[in-house]
């Protein structure tokens, strides 16, 4: 929860437009600052307040405990200028909040964190447990110090500034049960699947005693436990539900069949009794595949009668991470929050040059770049989605969105389920040029691309005609080139055998650009030979009117009163 503090009417202002847009996230504290301050650092995660930091400082400082557990806090000024980090960067997620009370507010996030003031990750914002001397280590980065980065094995890692080899300053990936050595960092990766048997009534203590032990025989840190998982008929079962819930982590079911279908080095007639598969915490921890690190295991008990729980551990495969993002038709504004937090978060960047120009700055330093030209969209998919197989965090870039006449389809075609793939949907060329033109898309509507390099003419010519003859609002792509200069001409020739030649068109180039033109005219009157590759043309249906000079096609939708609604 995040408590909300003002002191004056312009405060409480910003506040209140703060609480209508987050309403199930913050509670608003009135009454003596002082107090609501208190009462809020002592009740919630996180803090807005808006006041003058000057205050703030004075009032949290007698508050403040350990900045693992101290809540974040954020200070707006009185004129809503400024959203400032002020204590709890990182562990508080301050850093964060002020940048999404910026968005929310149309404030500026200050941050003075010295790694996200130049674009580092935090090596304790990286959603791992860690371990060791995480300041110097991070002073190192920042000071461009040789720090080595020793991963025992693949992890999707966001980049970081690290060299191969030996270094002063090391960052170690590792789920073994070790302890940080001097200048060095360990990182604790989600690497580890505790498969969980018990029987009915089994005790919490026995369940989770088996498993911290057997984690500390085979040398492995708990820090880096996933997930237990145990059959559907256990789902309820208190022992291994409390074991879960004291280890913080999250607690996967499998039916029967599922775990019978495993094949595990030691079933046991007694679960297929019992539950209908000759495996449950060998089969449930191998289920989604992985290396056995401990085999089944049971739990001892002092009284000397039979034991209650088994387990086993298994480390799941590394799973690479593609994000395919839509950058938008050029306009930084265009791009969304979350197309950027996935351009931060990647460690591998796979795009065409002159897209990779475009957000170049707000890469992570040490972010690896792998661009190419035009003409090689199925190579970059390959790539990308290799780089991710090998256990990377990749992002692959697309204008608009990258998954309109872009590189999510040829990505996903070479993707298989061993790597995680995200689409970050961005805004289409389509979408950004009807905002510029008015409202032609009011009602249905369809995108034709007019290149036949990979699609035959006579199939778009087909799709043409269909959209015609269903009188649907047509934006077409990629229109007309040098050498492809008689495609436009016949598409709209098709077109204007079922619509006016007074059918409002609207031509708009490099939407949202600099450069961005745009013009409404008619299909009868629209010179093809204005038209380019970076045009996007779209032609309305019969319904579409030039209204004031804007393009709009109406919903068409009857509207119903009350009353006929109710006859």
């Amino acid at each position: 929860m995040i408590g909300l503090i003002s002191a004056t009417s312009a405060g409480a202002a910003a506040r209140d437009r703060l609480a209508a847009a987050w309403p199930e996230r913050t509670r608003v504290y009135e009454g003596p600052v002082g107090d609501a301050v208190r009462a809020a650092f002592a009740e919630c995660e996180q803090l807005v307040c808006f006041l003058a930091t000057g205050a703030v400082v004075r009032l949290v400082a007698p508050l403040l405990g350990d900045k693992t557990s101290d809540p974040g806090v954020v200070c707006v000024d009185e004129g809503g200028r400024f959203a400032v980090s002020l204590i709890g960067g990182h562990g508080g997620g301050a850093n964060e909040l002020a940048r999404e009370v910026g968005e929310s507010l149309g404030a500026e996030p200050v941050v003075t964190t010295a790694t996200d003031a130049v674009g580092l990750p935090g090596l304790d914002t990286l959603g791992f447990p860690v371990e060791g001397d995480v300041a110097a280590v991070s002073r190192a980065l920042l000071d461009g110090e040789p720090v080595a980065l020793q991963a025992e094995f693949a992890w999707p890692l966001p980049a970081l500034k690290v060299t191969e080899g030996d270094a002063g300053y090391s960052v170690r990936l590792t789920d073994r049960l070790v302890d940080a050595a001097e200048r060095e960092v360990v990182l604790r990766p989600p690497s580890l699947v505790v498969g969980v048997g018990a029987s009915k009534g089994a005790p919490v203590d026995e369940v989770l005693g088996l498993i911290e032990g057997v984690l500390r025989d085979a040398g492995l840190s708990a820090a880096s436990v996933a997930e237990l998982a145990t059959v559907d008929a256990k789902s309820e079962e208190a022992g291994i539900v409390g074991a879960a819930a004291r280890l913080g982590v999250a607690l996967v079911t499998y039916s029967a069949e599922e775990l019978a279908a495993v094949e595990v080095p030691n079933p046991s007639e007694a679960p297929l009794a019992a539950v209908g598969t000759p495996s449950v915490a060998e089969a449930a921890a191998l289920v989604q595949g992985g290396e056995l690190l401990v085999p089944k295991r049971k739990s001892e008990r002092a009284d000397g009668l039979p034991a209650m729980a088994t387990c086993a551990v298994v480390r799941r495969p590394a799973r690479g991470r593609l994000a395919v993002v839509g950058l938008g038709p050029g306009a930084r504004d265009l791009l969304t929050p979350r197309a950027k937090a996935e351009l931060r978060r990647a460690s591998v960047l796979v795009g065409l040059d002159q897209y990779v120009d475009q957000i170049r700055d707000l890469l992570r330093p040490g972010t690896r770049v792998l661009e190419s030209g035009l003409g090689a969209e199925e190579e970059r998919a390959r790539t990308a989605v290799a780089q991710a197989r090998k256990g990377q965090a990749v992002a692959l870039i697309g204008s608009g969105d990258a998954g309109v006449y872009a590189m999510a389809s040829p990505a996903l075609a070479e993707a298989s389920d061993d790597i995680e793939v995200i689409g970050v949907p961005g805004v289409t060329a389509a979408l950004a040029a009807a905002a510029i033109l008015g409202a032609p898309l009011g009602h249905d509507h369809v995108s034709i691309s007019l290149s036949d390099l990979h699609t035959p003419w006579e199939v778009i010519e087909r799709r043409v005609r269909a959209a015609a003859g269903a009188d649907i609002v047509v934006t077409f792509y990629n229109p007309r080139s040098r050498g492809r200069d008689w495609q436009l001409p016949k598409a709209l020739a098709i077109l204007a055998e079922h619509r006016e030649p007074t059918t409002p068109v609207g031509v708009v180039r490099n939407a949202s650009r600099p450069d961005e033109s745009s013009r409404l005219t008619t299909l009868g009157s629209l010179d093809p030979a204005t038209v380019d590759m970076m045009t996007v043309v779209t032609v309305g249906n019969t319904a579409t009117r030039d209204i004031a000079g804007r393009m709009v096609t109406p919903r068409g939708y009857r509207w119903q009163t009350a009353e006929e609604g109710a006859q």
